[in-house]
């Protein structure tokens, strides 16, 4: 949202380049319909209506986002680039003012595109930004951070110093909802007096808002007040459709936590006035939510929790998730003041798991991620640079060699020098080869180091993330059992449920040992003969008595099946290629295990008819520097760590691993080894 508003009317400016000079300087809303009724050029019309779509934002909204949609409509027809960039742009902006990031999100992408076909730099900055206010909206701050700094990079290539302050801003917001306060702090004041010297005059009242929020977050409620008041001053000049009930909301929070509740309600209803005029579902979500604390706060039970549960409804609707995440942890308090413990579990659980999801291990490797892209760019930097000086050294050679040719010619007296300099040049030569030679492996080496340390940060981020779910969860509920909070009946069903979190966490640490041992070429295996049948048979047993599908494991493999391998990692990749069947198969479904005679090799088949997967996800299974992962049918958590394992293991015993599958239709993985 900070994006749109400060760059809008630039925005108009460099999209609207072949309006009517009469309509640029009127603003008003008869004289631009009056313009509309007059002109027939299609282009033309697009911008007049682009401009009442942001004159009725105001007035009258209805009729704004009915002139967005009429400038869409016409655009796709028209077919223009430039007039279809202006239409999305300014739908994506109505979407903002809405409060509906998932659409708005869709334009804003459209937008981006055209931009980067035109190859105009100025509106990708724009499209780079207000996409990474959808992503930062919507709670995926991974995301809006990758999209506030590619913006940064092109208005700083431009030297907009505009643009590049509202990308520093939009990055404080970023290091603000991270709880990373000094940093937002640093990026919203550079922001902030960036804006000040380029004459930005929005660029005061955002930053004001913005470190007005960052004081509330620290528990600093009384300097909160002051910035976010001075902020509602400096918006007097101007007319801000998303920022001013922002504001208002924000004081109300503030108040809030001081405990005045009557003013806290006063400030709500300021707030929740200018988002009816909008129609802005999330912002009314937000009010709703706070007033829910109010009440809760008065002993109000029915009234908080309908508050909360309109909140939450909206949040689920417009899929924001942060504010998910704050409806799922009120309510829990609000039953667990109300005594029912069973339902404060229920929504303290989905608080956890969508927090869990949103604030850790996904949003920290997307942050790597982009700290790397940075690193890489000064690499290809360097890289260029060398490539210069090689040319430079190169045609420096072939110099000399001519000049040493000339002197062969036409000084025959000087012999003995001419010896010289050729032994001198093919010394440089060889010189020259060797730290070629040597540029080469190290780029060579510096690629590999690369690829340990994301598989390394991998390692790290795995076991922060997956360890601490079951961690989280013994805590909550030794929590409950020690406040008396559950109920004897109860016991038995969150025991089962911690016990399955720590059979999988189990699962996690054999799998993440011995990958390390592997990666350290610390693994040693022994072949031998194995019984293919038998161990088959062993882990069927084994795991069919864990899993609580209901499926079906059938061992088909022939007695005699004996293979030469090492027996643990062999054992190792059954189980994990089972566990993992089970994960994507539904209740009452069914998992066989056959055998293939492949000459020297025997193929061994683990069969499910689950879920299946699309042929873009097959070629992702075993890259083990971004392994993929995703939700089996019960919501079983996962890392991709397992078949990369598997693929690792098959291979160090000869042998190799493939995959067949087909949406909705199951999924067969086969690996080969060596007959005994």
């Amino acid at each position: 949202m900070e994006t749109f508003t400060r760059l809008r009317y630039f925005l108009i400016f460099v999209c609207a380049v072949t309006a009517l000079s009469a309509t640029a300087q009127s603003p008003r809303i008869d004289s631009l319909e009056t313009s509309l009724q007059r002109t027939m050029n299609d282009s033309i019309r697009i911008n007049l209506y682009v401009d009442l779509s942001f004159e009725y934002q105001s007035v009258d909204f209805d009729k704004s986002v009915d002139y967005a949609q009429k400038a869409v409509d016409l655009a796709e027809q028209l077919k223009n680039q430039r007039s279809l960039g202006l239409a999305y742009s300014n739908m994506g902006i109505t979407q903002i003012v809405l409060g509906d990031y998932t659409t708005a999100l869709r334009y804003s992408t459209q937008y981006l595109q055209l931009s980067i076909g035109l190859g105009d730099s100025i509106q990708m900055a724009v499209a780079y930004n207000m996409i990474g206010d959808h992503y930062y909206d919507l709670g995926e701050y991974d995301e809006a951070y990758f999209y506030f700094t590619q913006s940064y990079r092109i208005a700083n290539r431009k030297a907009d110093k505009v643009k590049m302050a509202v990308a520093l801003h939009n990055v404080g917001r970023v290091f603000k909802v991270i709880g990373q306060y000094d940093r937002a702090k640093a990026h919203l004041e550079l922001s902030r007096k960036m804006s000040a010297e380029e004459g930005d005059i929005l660029g005061e009242p955002y930053s004001l808002d913005e470190l007005g929020d960052l004081m509330m977050r620290q528990g600093k409620y009384d300097s909160a007040l002051l910035l976010l008041k001075e902020s509602l001053i400096t918006l007097r000049v101007v007319q801000d459709p998303i920022l001013e009930p922002r504001a208002y909301s924000r004081i109300a929070n503030a108040y809030n936590r001081k405990e005045e509740f009557d003013t806290a309600f006063l400030y709500y209803d300021s707030a929740l006035q200018e988002y009816n005029k909008t129609k802005n579902k999330l912002g009314i979500a937000e009010v709703e939510l706070g007033r829910g604390q109010i009440y809760s706060q008065q002993n109000k039970f029915l009234e908080a929790k309908s508050s909360f549960e309109k909140s939450l409804a909206s949040a689920q609707q417009l899929n924001a998730r942060t504010l998910e995440i704050r409806c799922y942890n009120n309510l829990s308090r609000l039953w667990e003041s109300k005594g029912d413990y069973r339902k404060s579990l229920e929504y303290y659980k989905s608080f956890k798991l969508l927090e869990d999801s949103l604030f850790s291990q996904e949003m920290n490797e997307k942050l790597f991620r982009d700290q790397m892209r940075f690193e890489t760019e000064s690499k290809d930097t360097q890289i260029a640079q060398l490539s210069r000086l090689e040319a430079l050294q190169k045609g420096e050679i072939k110099k000399q060699e001519f000049i040493r040719n000339i002197f062969v010619v036409l000084a025959a007296l000087a012999g003995i020098l001419l010896v010289t300099i050729y032994r001198s040049g093919q010394r440089r030569i060889k010189i020259n080869k060797l730290l070629l030679d040597h540029q080469e492996e190290m780029e060579k080496r510096s690629a590999e180091l690369e690829q340990l340390n994301q598989v390394k940060d991998k390692f790290f981020s795995i076991i922060s993330h997956d360890l601490r779910s079951p961690i989280n969860a013994l805590a909550g509920l030794l929590d409950l059992m020690d406040r008396g909070a559950i109920r004897p009946e109860d016991m038995d069903k969150n025991v089962h449920e911690l016990k399955a979190r720590f059979n999988h966490a189990r699962t996690l640490l054999n799998n993440l040992l011995d990958w390390t041992l592997l990666q350290m070429d610390k693994l040693s295996l022994h072949p031998a003969k194995i019984d293919m049948q038998k161990v088959g048979a062993e882990n069927i047993q084994m795991l069919g008595t864990v899993q609580e599908k209901k499926i079906e494991i059938r061992n088909d493999i022939a007695e005699g099946t004996i293979a030469f391998a090492d027996s643990n990692t062999i054992n190792l990749v059954i189980r994990n290629l089972i566990t993992n069947a089970i994960k994507f198969t539904n209740e009452g479904g069914h998992i066989t295990l056959f055998t293939e005679d492949k000459g020297n090799f025997w193929n061994i088949c683990v069969q499910d008819d689950g879920v299946g997967m699309k042929p873009e996800v097959l070629k992702m299974l075993f890259d083990k520097t971004s392994p993929y992962s995703t939700r089996g049918t019960a919501n079983e958590k996962g890392t991709g760590l397992g078949l990369i394992l598997c693929k690792e293991f098959v291979e160090k015993n000869g042998g190799a691993i493939s995959v067949k599958s087909e949406e909705g239709k199951g999924s067969t993985f086969s690996f080969t080894v060596p007959k005994g």
